[in-house]
């Protein structure tokens, strides 16, 4: 998960608000202060997960939430905010959890549906495994993905990707203890090397053939340290309603909500049934205390300027390693706040080197799909949506909302609709309402 430390900061910290200003103020990125925030808020909620929840998930900021609010809400307000809407989101997630309602329904969803979420997500982050990598990449015309450059595998990055992506799988086949944590070191120093006999550098549209996100080389300096707790001063919770209109702003909030409610579903039940910690009942034990401290998550990132935190998907890589504790979790936690001493080291590992592991532990994920009767179109076809949109919209939250939305319908057509538990519909018409959300801002003119 180290990855964050460096990628948050490079979305959040470079984003301008409406008074052209950055995080922390001024015209000049901080890019510095924010990974700091980032590693801090990190490290002291997943220490919370595993001492309250005892299990073994990690929290950071959320990939695609910190996107949605650099690239679509920062530019009509200021970054204060912006991170008091997520301050706000993570508030009435908190609520939610505290009345029972988001616990009643993670319950309320059927046993082979949470598979099915548990598979697509394994697709998902295997897929973004590729991409960071630059196995797999977009085209600006033809088909949207192809292999390598031009359908090639012709840089030296990808060799480097590729030799970790064997070695990784070799280790894991042979149940080689520490296989994942082994193959991104291995694959890391593998990776230096290239570079210092290649200068393969970093890529770019005129540099295909570039690392993705770090061009390795050991670091000039090892310590550095910025002071997190300054970002905690830099969020408004209420300023957002009279920057934008209240339905606006009240819009912003809900899709922050929805996407953090339903990635985090996905996420402990895909992390949790990896970890054998689901129960017979499709159930998490202390799902309320994990819920919880997942809502801070949203709290925390907006209080300290580094956007909504939730539980990481990459927390299968230590379940994958053997991790079924909180301990996993506190250990974590508390490398994360060493990390904040130690930026300069966390920029050493490229895309490259971690993303062989993405690739591993989503085919340790994707076994599951066995427990899903593919017989019953019932339950299949909600169960196929939900796992092919997941990677296909590059979006967890997506392929829940379909899987979901098409359940209740088929259930209705098939004139079972008594056996839609209550909450199951209320969730359809909210991902409903979810995905109409483009049609409403036209409609309402906002």
């Amino acid at each position: 998960m180290a990855y964050i430390v460096v990628l948050n900061p490079i979305i959040i910290a470079n984003g301008k608000d409406i008074q052209g200003e950055v995080i922390g103020d001024g015209t000049t990125p901080n890019v510095a202060l924010v990974a700091a925030g980032t590693a801090f808020v990190a490290g002291v909620l997943t220490i919370l997960m595993g001492v309250v929840a005892r299990v073994p998930f990690a929290l950071a900021a959320g990939l695609g939430l910190n996107a949605f609010v650099t690239f679509n809400i920062a530019p009509l307000m200021t970054w204060e905010e912006a991170m008091g809407l997520i301050f706000l989101e993570g508030v009435v997630i908190g609520i939610l959890v505290l009345t029972g309602l988001r616990v009643a329904v993670f319950k309320a969803i059927p046993n082979q549906l949470k598979t099915a979420i548990s598979v697509g997500i394994g697709l998902f982050i295997a897929l973004i495994g590729f991409v960071d990598a630059g196995f797999v990449r977009r085209v600006p015309a033809g088909p949207p993905l192809e292999m390598g450059i031009a359908g090639s595998l012709t840089s030296w990055p990808i060799f480097v990707f590729v030799v970790g992506l064997l070695l990784t799988a070799a280790l894991v086949a042979r149940k080689v203890k520490g296989a994942i944590l082994i193959g991104i070191v291995v694959t890391t120093v593998l990776a230096i090397i290239v570079e210092a006999l290649t200068s393969s550098g970093q890529f770019s549209a005129e540099n295909p053939g570039g690392f993705q996100l770090t061009v390795p080389a050991w670091p000039t300096e090892v310590f550095g340290f910025h002071n997190p707790l300054v970002l905690f001063t830099e969020f408004d919770p209420f300023g957002a309603f009279s920057s934008v209109s209240v339905l606006l702003a009240l819009l912003f909030v809900f899709t922050l909500l929805i996407t953090d409610f339903f990635d985090t579903m996905g996420t402990i039940v895909g992390v949790g049934r990896q970890a054998d910690l689901v129960q017979e009942d499709g159930t998490l034990p202390r799902t309320k205390e994990i819920l919880l401290i997942d809502s801070l998550g949203a709290v925390a990132g907006g209080a300290g300027s580094v956007s909504s935190n939730t539980t990481y998907i990459e927390s299968a890589a230590g379940v994958g390693e053997g991790a079924r504790t909180g301990l996993a979790s506190v250990v974590t936690g508390l490398l994360f706040l060493v990390a904040i001493f130690f930026t300069p080291l966390v920029s050493v590992v490229p895309y490259e080197a971690a993303a062989p592991a993405l690739v591993i532990v989503g085919f340790l994920m994707m076994t599951a799909i066995r427990d899903i009767d593919w017989t019953d179109y019932e339950i299949a076809i909600p169960a196929f949506l939900t796992i092919a949109l997941m990677p296909f919209t590059y979006s967890i939250s997506n392929g829940i909302g379909a899987g979901f939305i098409s359940y209740v319908l088929i259930k209705v057509v098939r004139g079972k609709a008594k056996e839609i538990h209550p909450l199951m519909w209320g969730v359809a018409l909210l991902f409903v309402v979810y995905f109409a959300l483009g049609p409403i801002r036209v409609l309402f003119g906002l």
